[in-house]
């Protein structure tokens, strides 16, 4: 509890003082005035526990943030790690700038809020920053006392995005100009398409990885472009572990797709992508892509939306969902039932008459 001084004025009335922390090396104090030495006390003790854990220092939200970056460096995936500096100097340092940290107040937390979200910001986004100041305040309570204006904020309702699918029949003229197009890179996209890999684990795939005599293919790393801050460039390819332990994975091989990996097999140090020691970047596979689509005639897609498709075709062939879901690679099968299982009119018709209801 802090300290507090109670005394009577000259002006007969009674002044609480609360001890506030130290500032430019010097204490700095409260006060709480009542009529009786029990009102001012009350009003001293109940703003106390308020502010108990606040000290104020002259740390800014900037100085804050960028301790905490330094902090995380060693806990963190680089990528991770950009992403949380990009967070921070484009939406934290910009709003709050040279702000002290004990000037925060919930109320500014939830105007900081609610600009995020006038500016067009979709709800996941602005969770995700808020998430990330939690964790900045929760560093500054722990080493300076500093109170987190963010530790009760309700983070905002993010809706279930609709993912932009490309039909069965359009999947089947994907399918059909790739057969006809074969190269590294649309075997690329046919091996998110058949086996549900992210891109950068596509991009990260070496010959190695593939066991032609049992048929599996093991996902061991992903490749990323990344910011980096080491002054030469802005951003890097970086091939780095898969995202999560369970990402890095074993998934047998279809028929088809085995085939075409035993026409392109080279050397078991080359990227199967690339064909050589040097990996192709996500950013060419999805240009390729994009190009692709247009070609076709098809609609344009992200190319993400191809885990998607693999995620509903293995689930209208019967795949149960625990196997789906380790061979997308999530830990848990909720994230599995809740990203890329989807259902359409059909499905749920052809559910529904499964009952067999008879009048």
């Amino acid at each position: 509890m802090r300290k507090i001084s109670v005394y009577l004025r000259k002006d007969s009335r009674w002044e609480a003082r609360v001890a506030m922390g130290v500032i430019g090396g010097k204490r700095q104090y409260k006060s709480f005035y009542g009529r009786t030495k029990q009102e001012a006390e009350s009003k001293a003790l109940t703003a106390s526990c308020y502010v108990e854990e606040q000290i104020l220092t002259e740390i800014t939200v900037t100085e804050l943030c960028a301790e905490w970056l330094q902090i995380s460096r060693t806990r963190v995936k680089l990528s991770t790690l950009a992403n949380y500096r990009m967070k921070v100097e484009k939406h934290i340092i910009r709003y709050f700038g040279e702000l002290l940290c004990h000037e925060l107040t919930s109320k500014s937390a939830n105007a900081f809020v609610q600009n995020k979200l006038r500016l067009g910001l979709s709800p996941r986004y602005v969770a995700d920053i808020v998430v990330l100041l939690k964790s900045v305040f929760k560093y500054g309570r722990q080493e300076y006392g500093i109170a987190n204006p963010f530790e009760n904020i309700v983070l905002p309702k993010s809706l279930k995005a609709d993912v932009r699918l490309l039909s069965s029949a359009e999947q089947e003229r994907l399918k059909s100009y790739l057969n006809q197009h074969r190269n590294n890179l649309s075997l690329g996209i046919t091996l998110a398409h058949a086996m549900g890999l992210r891109i950068g684990e596509v991009c990260g795939l070496m010959w190695s990885d593939i066991d032609f005599e049992k048929r599996i293919l093991t996902v061991n790393r992903t490749v990323q472009r990344v910011a980096v801050h080491n002054g030469r460039n802005k951003t890097e390819v970086i091939v780095m572990p898969p995202k999560s332990a369970t990402s890095t994975r074993e998934i047998p091989i279809p028929d088809g797709v085995f085939t075409l990996l035993q026409e392109f097999r080279s050397a078991g140090e080359h990227y199967v992508l690339s064909d050589t020691i040097r990996p192709v970047e996500p950013r060419k596979l999805q240009y390729y892509f994009a190009k692709t689509l247009k070609n076709v005639g098809l609609p344009s897609v992200r190319f993400h939306s191809l885990r998607h498709a693999f995620a509903g075709a293995a689930i209208a062939a019967g795949f149960d969902v625990k196997t789906l879901s380790e061979i997308l690679g999530h830990s848990r099968i909720e994230l599995t039932l809740n990203l890329y299982v989807h259902s359409d009119i059909e499905r749920k018709r052809q559910c529904m008459e499964l009952l067999k209801w008879s009048a």
